[in-house]
């Protein structure tokens, strides 16, 4: 079975290199504003997004056989949706509470 997009075993495969790139992402983060770092989550959503429905594609089209790695990838671009969407209402949430503090 072959895995184009990368998921299978994603997990297990975490070596120091890719802790050492994932610290210095964190680090990143902290120094960027909010608004870059919710630009670079909703493009890397976006690319999620695009990555499932090439897969898709590719099943159908008989491009690909492994069902496993298309599920994987579609459920991975949902779930990283609905993470987008929550943090999207909640920033809605505290944009109207401030609106209703007075000053």
């Amino acid at each position: 079975m072959t895995d184009p997009l990368g998921l299978v075993g994603q997990s297990q495969q975490l070596g120091a290199a890719q802790q050492a790139q994932q610290g210095k992402r964190a680090e990143s983060a902290a120094s960027q504003g909010f608004k870059d770092l919710l630009m670079q989550n909703i493009e890397q959503v976006n690319k999620l997004q695009e990555d499932a429905t090439h897969a898709i594609e590719d099943l159908t089209t008989g491009k690909r056989d492994d069902v496993e790695s298309v599920l994987l990838a579609t459920a991975k671009a949902d779930t990283a949706f609905r993470l987008l969407q929550q943090v999207r209402n909640k920033v809605f949430d505290a944009y109207k509470e401030i609106q209703q503090l007075r000053v």
